[in-house]
């Protein structure tokens, strides 16, 4: 009983923490559930659960605060469920090691990190919302969009670790209506990536329940925060966690964690 009320208080925090950047959070839940003793696939599974709930409860903060755009949002949606319909079979039927995928990570989150935290010298405002796409831009949203779904599947992770970065330095969005979009395309990508492992059996509802409440509240906590931050200091804490993430990644792939 004591050890469901560890985990309860951390994803709480977790949640809170991750939602004020535009994260799910499910980059730490999944590691914390295996630390606990949960098997891999059921701490997958039910990190996916917990993204969607920090990100629907989070995204909704937003959307009050009119800091989501939705018609550029949606524009990730179709590769999103692809990809993460497809890592979850990937994941569950041992296709592939994903070792090389992992190493890969690990160097877009170092580098995408060191880029987000040294925004912070960087003076000047940030832009408007941009109002269209080139049809190269496009391309390049299904492609990242598939793979932030697979990603995101197959380890249980944050789509918005990626997202985020991608539609500030890419897109060119503020990094607060970042923010608000990766909370709506997350909540797509967890909650297809939970309908594919819930067909292979890998959901605990008694877990999920116990959990869920903790980060719908943390999560809405956190999205009140975040739509109050600079722009800065968000670029600044996506980094950080970013880097975070990076080390849990390697410690998984070197049999530490």
């Amino acid at each position: 009983m004591e050890t469901i009320w560890i985990i309860i208080i951390l994803v709480f925090v977790i949640a809170l923490v991750f939602s004020m950047f535009g994260q799910g959070g499910g980059s730490v839940y999944t590691p914390i559930l295996f630390l606990f003793g949960y098997p891999v696939l059921l701490s997958v599974s039910t990190s996916l659960v917990l993204n969607l709930i920090t990100s629907v409860s989070a995204g909704y903060v937003f959307y009050r605060h009119g800091m989501i755009d939705y018609k550029r949002a949606l524009l990730f949606v179709p590769g999103i469920i692809l990809g993460s319909l497809t890592g979850s079979v990937i994941d569950n039927l041992h296709v592939i090691s994903t070792t090389f995928l992992l190493w890969l990570f690990v160097t877009f989150l170092v580098l995408a990190g060191a880029r987000m935290i040294y925004s912070y010298r960087e003076k000047g405002k940030e832009g408007e919302v941009p109002t269209k796409f080139s049809k190269r831009m496009y391309a390049l949203i299904i492609i990242v969009s598939f793979l932030v779904g697979l990603l995101s599947s197959m380890l249980g992770v944050g789509g918005g670790i990626i997202i985020v970065p991608f539609m500030v330095y890419i897109c060119k969005y503020p990094t607060r209506w970042a923010a608000g979009a990766s909370h709506l395309i997350i909540s797509f990508s967890a909650l297809f990536g939970v309908i594919g492992h819930s067909a292979f059996g890998n959901l605990d509802l008694r877990l999920i329940l116990g959990l869920g409440f903790a980060v719908l509240i943390g999560g809405n906590i956190g999205g009140r925060i975040g739509v109050k931050m600079k722009a800065s200091a968000m670029k600044v804490g996506v980094g950080i966690i970013m880097w975070i993430l990076a080390a849990q990644v390697i410690l998984k792939i070197t049999g530490i964690l």
